[in-house]
């Protein structure tokens, strides 16, 4: 019978083994508890992303267990502060404005190309400045129809290139001011040495040599635009890509985004302005002493020209872009108005200045039409 277990053994025996059993089987329910909190927190954040991909407009910052992660925008959302009122207006002035821009612009380009005594230096510039203001308002007017019209998406690419595309029309047609003031200069104060100091040439150089300078000026800001974060929202409330309203709206507090801006503005801005007055403070004083009345006012007659067609572009902008670094902040709507007006309507006023107070030009267009006229009446 000694070679038997007893019941007490037995007993002993299979508390053993069920103590020892149950470690395993507590540890291995822990591991499945665990891996099913992991793959539900994995199948949320799956979850989040998935719905953050499909919804690539927004940008937001993801916080979870201490981790922060950016969505990147792929698109903005453009908002013009128009009253719904106002939109069929809107559109049909925006229109309009494109229409007599794009007309009038190439019209002007058409007579000076067609007129061989107009391809001078200054007619180069003039030539040159309706090729730009066609191009600014081909960058801007139709999308700007578009978000009034509520298709106001516009990719990211598409908004950084518009909106440095703009910057550099505005740069180079301000520096094209200030080379056709220096050729009007030249040709009141040094007439006899005009011929040998300004020819098409140094213009075309200078033109090349504008568009130089102002990629070199804006290349600072397209770094700072790769470095903008859109984390709150990817809406612009403007009617088109604008810079300051960016960097309103992104999520950087560095102030050197908009310090830098001001900087620039005034040195690149102000200091031309100061050149094109002294400009035209001296072409005044020398036309003032012509003896010929004839030639005093037409000097005087292409100093004013260029005075209204500089103003009509300089200021607006310049107090658009210059305020805001300043720490003044424009209301929406003014400095829409303001920006808007500085690019929409002197490309517009433009061809209408030149061909009514440039005699030159009436008298292209006069003779262009009496030989239509005259070839349409020998055809019939």
């Amino acid at each position: 019978m000694g070679g038997q277990p007893t019941q007490s053994s037995l007993a002993d025996t299979d508390g053993g083994s069920q103590q020892g059993g149950q470690q395993p089987l507590e540890s291995t329910l822990a591991e499945q508890a665990m891996d099913e909190l992991g793959r539900q927190r994995g199948l949320r954040w799956a979850q989040l992303i998935k719905r953050e991909e499909q919804r690539p407009n927004d940008c937001v910052n993801l916080g979870i267990n201490g981790m922060n992660i950016t969505v990147i925008v792929s698109e903005f959302i453009l908002q013009c502060a128009i009253n719904s009122q106002q939109r069929s207006q809107t559109i049909s002035v925006l229109i309009f404005a494109y229409l007599v821009t794009l007309f009038g612009n190439l019209f002007v380009i058409l007579v000076i190309k067609s007129n061989r005594h107009l391809q001078t230096p200054m007619y180069l510039c003039i030539a040159t400045l309706a090729f730009i203001d066609l191009l600014n308002s081909t960058n801007l007017i139709p999308k700007m129809v578009a978000v009034v019209l509520e298709s106001s998406v516009i990719l990211y690419g598409l908004c950084i290139f518009q909106m440095i595309f703009l910057s550099h029309l505005n740069v180079v047609e301000l520096f094209l001011f200030v080379l056709m003031a220096c050729d009007r200069f030249v040709a009141v104060v040094h007439p006899l040495r005009y011929p040998v100091l300004i020819t098409n040439k140094i213009v075309c150089i200078g033109i090349f040599m504008c568009n130089v300078v102002s990629i070199l000026i804006l290349l600072p800001y397209m770094i700072f635009v790769a470095e903008l974060s859109f984390c709150h929202t990817n809406v612009l409330p403007y009617c088109f890509c604008n810079y300051v309203t960016m960097v309103h709206v992104s999520c950087n507090e560095d102030p050197k985004y908009l310090a830098t801006l001001s900087s620039t503005v005034t040195l690149f801005g102000v200091l031309p302005l100061v050149v094109i007055l002294v400009s035209y403070y001296r072409i005044v004083q020398a036309a003032l002493k012509i003896s010929s009345v004839d030639g005093k006012r037409k000097a005087l007659s292409t100093c004013v020209t260029h005075l209204i067609v500089t103003g009509l572009f300089y200021f607006p902008l310049m107090i658009s872009y210059a305020l805001p670094g300043t720490g003044i902040r424009l209301s929406v709507e003014a400095f829409n108005t303001m920006v808007i007006i500085a690019n929409v309507i002197p490309p517009m006023m433009n061809p209408m200045i030149y061909s009514f107070r440039n005699h030159e030009i009436r008298l292209s267009i006069y003779k262009m039409v009496a030989y239509k006229k005259s070839e349409f009446k020998m055809n019939v």
